[in-house]
């Protein structure tokens, strides 16, 4: 038997060339098989692998373990039953087992897993850093919230790649906190109304407003073409800038203090310190050596690279401290409101579900752009079961002291590049992270490592935000519509208000500050309005052409 009729029969039976291709290639070779060898081990996964039943009926294999070759006993011809047979096995098989449903061997399952984890890492643990650190809590508080985010992260990974009745779009999908919620999380931590207590709540109920809001998102669609998502993602990116460039400068320029009963303002005498300058530029210098000579996985992993290698120059000049590393326990559980009961206030919940249809939104393109990478055909069910399982992600992310969750656009763009289609090795991946999350050492870790090493980073990563909206900018028409140029400018710049004037709205009610005091947000609602005012609401399939175009460029960027 040649080597070429051998991978015709088993690329014919697993259902990926046509009965004519099939046919027209075997008659040019003869009978079925008739007999011959080729290399023992070749052979003999074709034949565990393609064969499976069919073979078990009609071939018997000889091995001859010491020339390491095997023979068929028995010559096969070609007949009309075998060829209904064949055409019928053929069928059932590649209708069973789609590439997203194959599974791999438990070796290289877990260090696909594992690449999927280290892309995704640093951006996971980002938003816990952000938000701990704003809200002044404790090392061991951060790091706790580190263990929560990576545990949740792990369970919601699990309900999206695994399935449940109702629940789960079972693809390839890492998910993780979405920056989108990063920009009103801060305004309602700088709220001592609001504070932890009532971010969770409004966490909650945005995780039940997805649930609920599931089937009906795809339908605002329309309201979200790239004009509109380019320029919330940018926005985005530009927001978390101010934190990656305070990270850089070792903290914040300023600090409240109390005097004679008065707070004010001081000058913080420990930010723009020329080491932690220094550091930071190594950190960055590194990751973009990585990016430029770096290849494959490499480049991919660069950031996170790039901040060990910058934890390595903090220890050896004595910045960063381990007696939080050393005093931590090796494994410990996350319960379930940690830090008490939510508290549950209606504008945060508002502003949050605002921020859900947002980061729903975003998901519906990256499930559309994920089907056509691993071939899998995505109808609207599936999608409902995908947009669900961000609700209970957010869901359980609330319960257990963390924040809303999406999909993850760098593991979506590593699935193109490794052209590994099975949903098995993210759920690998989501066992890693939930381990990981048991781990409170590994999070007192990445509490230790100091802030002027993660704004290396994040002038990275953040830039990386803006720069994706950019790039889905550049598919919207502005040459012959001049009403996308509005459109994005006047975006934009209500974006930048909370940036540019913190005291801009302080004379509007107290309760809206959480809404008013989000430049995410406030871009969100005005660039929806224009583009509906300017260019009206397009049909649903343009939207999800749109949409799809929209997730392949923030993937690949």
């Amino acid at each position: 038997m040649t080597e070429s009729g051998a991978a015709t029969d088993a690329v014919a039976l697993a259902g990926h060339v046509t009965d004519d291709d099939y046919h027209g290639e075997r008659k040019s070779q003869g009978a079925l098989v008739a007999g011959g060898c080729e290399p023992r081990r070749r052979q003999v996964q074709v034949v565990k692998r393609a064969f499976k039943r069919w073979v078990a009926k009609d071939l018997s294999i000889a091995t001859n373990k010491r020339n390491r070759k095997c023979r068929l006993a028995q010559p096969l011809y070609w007949s009309e039953m075998d060829e209904e047979r064949f055409t019928r096995e053929g069928q059932i098989m590649g209708s069973e087992i789609h590439p997203v449903d194959q599974t791999l061997p438990v070796p290289r399952l877990l260090a696909l897993g594992l690449q999927h984890v280290l892309v995704m890492y640093a951006g996971a643990v980002a938003v816990p850093l952000i938000i701990g650190r704003a809200l002044k809590l404790a090392p061991e508080e951060v790091a706790f919230l580190i263990s929560a985010d990576l545990f949740a992260c792990g369970i919601a990974t699990l309900v999206q790649c695994i399935g449940f009745p109702g629940v789960g779009i079972r693809l390839p999908v890492m998910m993780g906190v979405t920056f989108a919620s990063v920009g009103p999380m801060l305004s309602m931590a700088a709220s001592p109304d609001i504070g932890l207590l009532g971010i969770y709540g409004s966490v909650i109920a945005a995780g039940i407003f997805g649930i609920v809001a599931a089937p009906f998102i795809s339908r605002l669609l329309p309201l979200f073409p790239p004009v509109v998502t380019g320029t919330i993602i940018m926005v985005i990116g530009i927001s978390l800038m101010r934190v990656g460039i305070n990270w850089a400068g070792g903290g914040l320029p300023t600090l409240t203090k109390v005097v004679d009963g008065v707070p004010g303002a001081f000058p913080n005498p420990g930010y723009g310190q020329l080491q932690g300058l220094g550091i930071a530029l190594f950190v960055l210098l590194v990751i973009l050596g990585l990016i430029k000579w770096g290849s494959g996985f490499i480049a991919n992993v660069s950031v996170l690279l790039g901040i060990v290698a910058g934890a390595i120059l903090a220890s050896v000049l004595g910045v960063m401290h381990y007696e939080k590393v050393v005093a931590a326990p090796w494994g410990d559980i996350v319960l379930p409101l940690h830090f008490g009961m939510p508290q549950f206030r209606l504008v945060p919940i508002i502003t949050m579900c605002i921020v859900m249809i947002v980061v729903m939104i975003e998901s519906l393109g990256m499930f559309l752009a994920l089907g056509e990478i691993t071939g899998k055909a995505i109808d609207r069910g599936a999608l409902t079961r995908g947009l669900r399982a961000d609700g209970v992600g957010t869901l359980l992310g609330g319960l257990f002291n963390t924040f809303p969750y999406t999909s993850f656009s760098q593991n979506v763009g590593l699935v193109s590049v490794t052209g590994v289609r099975s949903r098995w090795v993210t759920v690998a991946g989501g066992v890693i992270m939930l381990l990981l999350g048991l781990l409170p050492k590994m999070a007192a870790l990445v509490e230790a490592v100091p802030v002027v090493v993660l704004g290396g980073a994040g002038l990275v990563m953040f830039g990386m935000v803006a720069a994706t909206g950019a790039r889905i900018l550049t598919s919207v028409d502005f040459k012959n519509n001049r009403f996308n140029l509005f459109v994005v400018a006047i975006s934009i710049g209500f974006g930048l208000i909370p940036l540019a004037s913190p005291g801009f709205f302080r004379n509007l009610p107290e309760n809206l500050k959480p809404l008013l005091e989000s430049g995410i947000l406030l871009s969100a609602i005005v660039a929806v309005i224009l583009n509906a005012f300017f260019n009206g609401i397009g049909t649903k399939a343009a939207a999800e052409a749109d949409a799809m175009a929209a997730a392949s460029s923030a993937h690949h960027a």
